[in-house]
């Protein structure tokens, strides 16, 4: 492929990059049946873009450990989490949290050189505009730009979804 540089447009330059996320396990969970629930997770952004992990059988507090990847056009648009109980016929919700990654972007856009490796470079809260449970750290970890965070599931009962963000820069991509 031509560089940018001849005026070829390059497929990536409508994406930001891309954004690796850790579903690490659910906590708490709801009861979707008799006395569990069969769980899995799904991420979208927007309409476009959909990505689930794997379920796993009668467990409310799960242990999945799976990377998604998604593609990022705009940091801006947030990344909707939901959460459900698979089952025969219809799958019941049990909750769902929006993520917002634009602190995570931010970090990135500072292109950081030479910082040790576990230094923590911001801090988030929990607010009333967020959905984290606990505070959450963006650091540096082998030279990548990563955050842990905790989400508090909206619209049920009880749980919580741990997650790890790991920003992936592409080459040839717009960037951020």
């Amino acid at each position: 492929m031509v560089g940018k540089k001849r005026g070829v447009i390059s497929p990536l330059d409508h994406l930001a990059g891309l954004l690796e996320v850790r579903v690490v396990r659910g906590v708490d969970l709801a009861i979707r049946d008799l006395r569990s629930s069969d769980p899995y997770v799904v991420l979208r952004i927007g309409k476009a873009q959909k990505v689930k992990t794997r379920v796993v059988k009668k467990s409310i507090n799960p242990e999945w450990n799976e990377k998604l990847t998604l593609s990022i056009e705009d940091p801006a648009v947030p990344i909707r989490l939901e959460v459900f109980d698979k089952d025969t016929f219809v799958d019941d919700a049990m909750g769902n949290a929006e993520l917002d990654i634009r602190p995570l972007v931010e970090i990135v856009k500072m292109k950081l050189q030479g910082v040790a490796d576990k230094t923590v470079v911001k801090k988030l809260v929990p607010n009333r505009q967020n959905c984290l449970a606990e505070e959450s750290s963006i650091y540096i970890s082998e030279g990548k730009v990563k955050q842990d965070l905790v989400v508090r599931l909206r619209n049920v009962e009880c749980g919580e979804i741990e997650l790890q963000l790991q920003w992936v820069h592409l080459p040839g991509s717009k960037g951020v």
